[in-house]
């Protein structure tokens, strides 16, 4: 029951439902700000995104090192494609190092020219997720020459850099699945 009118039937009269902290709707609406600016910019646009290698040789996975979801990820590759040669380039995924540490990483990651970028982290709320969001990520995601797949989170997380790579993968572990073919099929 909404016991102050607000609307959100917490009865505290911020407006926020219980689900949502403090500043998460103060970053929902930067989100929707920002989402809106760069569609209307071209950056989500399907004629911009890039095709993905068939069989790819070589991987980049820009992402913690320490993280679940490249323990998943090789874990996949290892199983379905045991040729992919990879390099981890470990960053920050979340708070104040993130930002600066994945717009080094995407350039280092371009500069190795491999077939595919993968740009990952495990799940998490808007907050932890916020640095996938921001502007700098989304337009050095849209400069660079190699494809980028990005799985962020889980499924039902969606971040702007989701909507600025050439594919958006619903988990880390679907990523690696997308990216390469079973090696059993090749045979």
């Amino acid at each position: 029951r909404d016991s102050d009118g607000d609307g959100d039937g917490d009865g505290d009269g911020d407006g926020e439902g219980e689900g949502e902290g403090a500043g998460e709707g103060a970053l929902r609406q930067a989100f929707d700000a920002l989402k809106l600016k760069l569609a209307s910019e071209g950056l989500f646009a399907t004629e911009h995104k890039q095709d993905l290698p068939q069989q790819p040789e070589t991987a980049v996975i820009v992402s913690s090192a320490s993280g679940a979801a490249v323990h998943d990820v090789l874990a996949v590759w290892r199983r379905r494609y045991p040729r992919l040669q990879v390099t981890l380039i470990p960053t920050a995924v979340q708070g104040a190092e993130a930002e600066p540490q994945i717009l080094a990483a995407l350039a280092k990651a371009e500069n190795l020219r491999p077939d595919v970028i993968l740009l990952t982290r495990g799940g998490g709320s808007l907050e932890d997720l916020w640095c996938f969001n921001l502007e700098s990520v989304a337009r050095a995601i849209y400069a660079l020459t190699t494809p980028v797949v990005s799985a962020i989170g889980h499924e039902i997380e969606v971040t702007i850099a989701d909507f600025v790579a050439d594919l958006r993968a619903p988990t880390p572990s679907a990523a690696a699945e997308m990216l390469t073919p079973d090696a059993l099929d090749l045979i």
